[in-house]
């Protein structure tokens, strides 16, 4: 059976840990440990944890304080666990009673480097999620990742362990966007990564998280894409545009300033307008909504796209 090491960074988790460490404990495959990385919590997040710790041999807990979550992951991953798999999960996400299940028979293929599934999004439990993620047909590529990341959040993301020793951990001084830049390090080097039509993970909406400083998140592309070029990928004008659809569409979701959205539109736009509204349903509804959120109430607008 493959082994799965599922490295969770932790801080001041209290409030969700449990969930998160539930869900891995209602998985139909049972070949699985927790790797929690606390990174200094004030609250009871590492007694939560040693608690239920007691009662599963499989949940280990390490603390790594103050070093932020890429340390977390990288000292989960490359010097604690001991799987044929790394999977990652967020302290406030949750996973699909199947996942790992599905998991180990697309890791059974050897050409498969690493691996992911859809996504639910939810704000308080995972049964309110109404949107999911889109996993593309086609193998991740670095053009597909500098549009618009499928992969979402690293609670989504497997990769086997020999792979990430090989391609090395995060950035540990990016605070946005590491994860792209690592997955781009990643598919680069040659590691096949594929997309699995599953829904796996349910992924916590915050309104004051890292992914709602735009700005930062572009910046974060930014050293992403520095590192694309250097490894001999130039992202299209087309994942150009549709990155900007999706900053676009954050923005409206976020209920941001009234021209933020149609700044991103119109940017999206000028750089290949067929790639903006591909597919035109997403295209067209985006540029609808930017306009709105400009000229109209932002309540109003945001609804749109809540």
């Amino acid at each position: 059976m493959v082994k799965f090491s599922v490295v969770i960074p932790c801080f001041n988790a209290a409030k969700t840990i449990t969930g998160t460490i539930e869900s891995l404990q209602a998985q139909c495959y049972p070949n699985w440990e927790a790797i929690c990385v606390d990174d200094g919590s004030t609250d009871p997040t590492w007694v939560q944890i040693r608690c239920m710790a007691a009662g599963d041999s499989r949940i280990r807990l390490y603390r790594n304080p103050g070093k932020g979550p890429s340390a977390a992951r990288n000292f989960g991953a490359l010097d604690i666990a001991d799987g044929d798999v790394i999977a990652f999960c967020d302290a406030d996400d949750e996973w699909a009673p199947s996942k790992l299940r599905e998991l180990s028979v697309i890791f059974a293929d050897p050409s498969v480097a690493g691996a992911y599934g859809q996504i639910a999004f939810f704000s308080h439990r995972p049964c309110d999620a109404r949107t999911l993620s889109t996993v593309p047909e086609t193998d991740l590529s670095v053009d597909i990742l500098m549009g618009e990341n499928p992969v979402c959040t690293m609670s989504n993301m497997s990769v086997r362990r020999d792979v990430m020793q090989s391609a090395g951990g995060f950035d540990e001084t990016m605070l946005h966007n590491e994860d792209l830049e690592w997955l781009i390090r990643l598919v680069a080097q040659g590691a096949r990564i594929v997309g699995m039509p599953m829904l796996q993970t349910y992924y916590r909406r915050s309104t004051g998280g890292l992914s709602t400083d735009l700005d930062a998140m572009e910046a974060g592309r930014e050293r992403a894409l520095q590192t694309a070029i250097a490894m001999g990928h130039r992202p299209s004008r087309r994942s150009h545009a549709i990155y900007h659809r999706y900053l676009a569409r954050r923005a409206l979701r976020l209920g941001m300033g009234r021209t933020t959205a149609l700044r991103h539109a119109l940017l999206g736009l000028g750089q290949s307008p067929r790639g903006f509204l591909s597919p035109v349903r997403r295209g067209a509804l985006t540029l609808l909504g930017s306009v709105c959120a400009a000229l109209i109430p932002r309540r109003f607008s945001r609804s749109l796209f809540s």
